[in-house]
């Protein structure tokens, strides 16, 4: 399974034309453009398994700093700025990773 199986293709366009700028990537904004936040749960914990590079059941600083190149090969990857503040927001226990739950904390409506 691929993220245009869940996502539409313009949709995830448009997430990543929105934050082409360094330092212009905001995760709740993205996950609303690109649709994730229309999502059911078990859709967003196939995302999830998808975002996972490693497959680890975490996505840890260095696969998040590639977020956007998962949604598509060319897009920028997130700066050292962007990454911390994504990896603070999402990681709530403090462990320096996040888990499936994480990326619940960006799609509530």
């Amino acid at each position: 399974m691929s993220l245009t199986d869940i996502l539409s293709p313009s949709d995830i366009a448009a997430a990543l034309r929105d934050c082409q700028a360094p330092d212009s990537f905001s995760p709740k904004k993205f996950f609303q453009i690109s649709g994730m936040s229309k999502k059911s749960s078990s859709q967003l914990k196939e995302i999830f398994r998808i975002l996972d590079n490693d497959q680890s059941g975490f996505i840890e600083e260095d696969e998040l700093k590639y977020f956007l190149q998962r949604f598509e090969c060319g897009a920028r990857v997130l700066t050292t700025s962007e990454t911390k503040t994504f990896l603070a927001a999402a990681d709530h226990d403090g462990d320096g990773k996040i888990g499936a739950e994480g990326i619940n904390l960006f799609t509530h409506r």
